[in-house]
């Protein structure tokens, strides 16, 4: 068994130690409680009770099962008319853990492989650091979502009532990343995720002897041409300093070497940065399908279905931020700037779709310290950098909620 390290959350950095007090003891062990107990979609109950109990204990009114199992916590002090929402994921994925930490899974088949522990623990702290200094004028919502991994669980909250029970001016959220270094950030302006859509394509054809092709429709031969022309969508018709992706997960027909099938079906995933871009290539797929089907002489059907908008943050919103974080860690450690952001997706962009806000990146460390990548089955989140993540909210708070 792997020994659990040592906490000392800014031993590798001690010159990045935030000027706010963080009990980085009591919320790391909260983190690795977290942890221990994974929990997985919308079924995060135990993750939703800890929260909500925390919230009540320091003052927050809290109101729970939104969204199926999400929680918020309010806070509303002084005369402040501004509305401030920062937002952490509780899920997890399924994978066998192997780390063989001590705070390892205790649901086999479930982990914390992507940090979501340590976002919930990071804001978790800054609501207590927020509720004892009362530093704020106005109302604080923090939100705590389910379901982030399947991007199904901020749609829910929103279409729960979320933003009009608990309006908000902006909206903020973070996801910790590895490879970027401990003690430092990335706040980039414009879009940081992709979209993600999913497409299930029939292709029907006449099945057949395999040695009499000509009696038959084949839809695998149909299949295929589909498949080669899709490769155009991205390099014929967006533009290189844009991004999309169009990739092919599966193709399935057929059950014998002799027998011309009646149908295959084609699943596609499908990303791209910007909205204008994501339906230029959603019309693409769908003149490519049915114009090549027409060719072959068979039938298409196509089930496409948006799961999640491109991620893209706010101006006044990412300045804030980046002004925050500069403050804390200086501006060398605060990447402004990139040629893109993540060509992963994230159902955060559902809130930046309501309210403006900004997506943050906090560095989990690199190599042996925080290195591992997300979806990792030896993948843990970095405790060195709860305290900063922490304080990263409390000084957005106070100064998005300034007296």
């Amino acid at each position: 068994m792997t020994k659990a390290p040592t906490l000392t959350p800014f031993q590798l950095l001690p010159h990045l130690l935030p000027p706010v007090h963080i009990d980085a003891e009591t919320f790391v062990n909260i983190r690795r409680q977290i942890h221990a107990q994974p929990e997985l979609g919308f079924e995060v109950g135990a993750t939703s009770t800890l929260v909500a109990d925390l919230l009540k204990g320091w003052g927050y009114e809290v109101h729970a099962g939104i969204g199926k199992s999400g929680v918020v916590g309010q806070l509303k002090l002084g005369n402040g008319t501004r509305r401030l929402g920062i937002r952490a994921d509780m899920d997890a994925l399924p994978i066998v853990e192997a780390t063989g930490l001590p705070y390892a899974s205790r649901n086999h088949g479930k982990m914390h492989a992507c940090g979501h522990d340590g976002h919930t623990a990071i804001l978790l702290a800054a609501a207590k650091a927020l509720a004892e200094s009362r530093d704020f004028d106005g109302t604080l919502n923090l939100i705590f979502q389910p379901d982030e991994e399947n991007l199904c669980g901020a749609r829910a909250m929103i279409e729960d009532g979320l933003f009009e029970r608990f309006p908000c001016d902006a909206v903020y959220a973070l996801h910790n990343m590895p490879g970027v270094p401990a003690g430092s950030f990335r706040v980039l302006p414009g879009p940081v995720s992709l979209s993600s859509d999913v497409a299930d394509v029939t292709i029907k054809g006449m099945g057949g002897h395999g040695a009499m092709p000509h009696r038959a429709r084949d839809p695998i031969a149909a299949s295929a041409a589909i498949i080669t022309a899709l490769q155009t969508v991205v390099a014929r018709n967006v533009a290189p300093d844009d991004t999309a992706v169009v990739s092919v997960g599966f193709i399935r027909g057929g059950a014998t070497h002799n027998v011309i099938p009646e149908s295959v079906t084609i699943g596609l995933n499908v990303r791209a940065a910007r909205p204008e871009t994501r339906a230029l290539v959603e019309m693409r797929i769908r003149e490519i399908v049915s114009l090549t089907a027409q060719a072959h002489g068979v039938e298409a059907q196509i089930d496409y279905r948006q799961l999640t908008p491109p991620m893209v943050n706010t101006e006044a919103e990412t300045q804030l931020a980046q002004q925050v974080c500069t403050e804390l860690v200086g501006a060398a450690n605060v990447v402004t700037q990139a040629p893109k952001g993540l060509n992963g997706s994230e159902d955060f962009a559902w809130m930046l779709n309501e309210v403006p806000g900004c997506y943050l990146i906090l560095g989990n460390g690199e190599g042996e310290f925080g290195g591992c990548m997300v979806h990792n089955p030896g993948y843990d989140f970095n405790d060195q950098v709860l305290p900063l993540g922490a304080a990263a909210w409390v000084r957005l708070a106070q100064t998005y909620l300034s007296a």
